[in-house]
C-alpha cells in the first residue's frame, strides 16, 4: 500500500469514527473514473458543522494529523468560494495533504447525495460520481483538471449529461462543459 493510500484510509477511520459523512474526490477518484495520474494529496467533501470542528481536530490530533494553527483559532480558507480545512500527515521526512471541503452549498448536499460505496484494493470508500467529479474539476479549472475532465469523458462514455449541464450551468462553467464534451472522441 502506498502512502497516499495509507493516509486516505486513516482520514476515512477519522470521519466514519467523527460521524461525517463524506466522499473522496480530486486525483484519487480520477483513479477510478480517468487514466490514473500522479497525485500527491487526498482530497474530500464531508458534512462537518463549523461548530464541531475543534472536536475534529483533536481526534485528527490524536490519529496523527497535523492542523495549521490559524485553523485551531477558526480561521478557515476558501478555495472557490468553497470552504476547506486542512491536514497534514508526515512519515518518513514526507507529507500528504488532505484537503477536506466543508458541505456547505446545495452542490456539495448533491454530491454527497449521489455518492458511491467503492472497494478499491480491498477497502471500501465513499467516492463522488464520475458526473460530479467532472463538475468539481471544471471549477477547479487548472490545466491538469482539465486534462482529467478529457479523460473522464473518454473513460466512462456514457454520463448524465442533463445533470452535468444542470449544475454546470447554476455553478457558471457551462461554457467549460459544452467545450469539454466537444471534444470527446466520438
Amino acid at each position: 500500500m502506498d502512502k497516499l493510500d495509507d493516509v486516505a484510509r486513516r482520514f476515512v477511520a477519522l470521519l466514519d469514527q467523527f460521524g461525517a459523512p463524506y466522499a473522496i474526490m480530486g486525483g484519487m477518484a480520477v483513479r477510478l473514473y480517468g487514466l490514473p495520474r500522479a497525485t500527491y494529496d487526498v482530497d474530500f467533501v464531508a458534512t462537518i458543522p463549523r461548530d464541531r470542528l475543534a472536536q475534529l481536530f483533536i481526534a485528527a490530533d490524536q490519529r496523527g494529523f497535523a492542523i495549521p494553527d490559524a485553523q485551531r483559532t477558526g480561521w478557515i480558507d476558501s478555495v472557490r468560494s468553497f470552504a476547506v480545512i486542512k491536514f497534514q500527515s508526515y512519515a518518513d521526512q514526507r507529507s500528504v495533504d488532505v484537503d477536506v471541503f466543508l458541505v456547505e452549498s446545495p452542490f456539495q448536499q448533491s454530491v454527497l447525495k449521489r455518492r458511491q460505496l467503492v472497494s478499491v484494493d480491498g477497502w471500501d470508500a465513499w467516492y463522488v460520481t464520475a458526473e460530479d467529479l467532472i463538475l468539481l474539476k471544471l471549477l477547479a479549472g487548472r490545466k491538469k483538471d482539465q486534462a482529467d475532465v478529457a479523460d473522464i469523458l473518454l473513460v466512462q462514455g456514457q454520463l448524465d449529461e442533463a445533470y452535468l449541464r444542470d449544475w454546470a450551468a447554476k455553478l457558471s462553467v457551462a461554457a467549460e462543459l459544452e467545450s469539454a464534451l466537444s471534444e470527446r472522441p466520438d
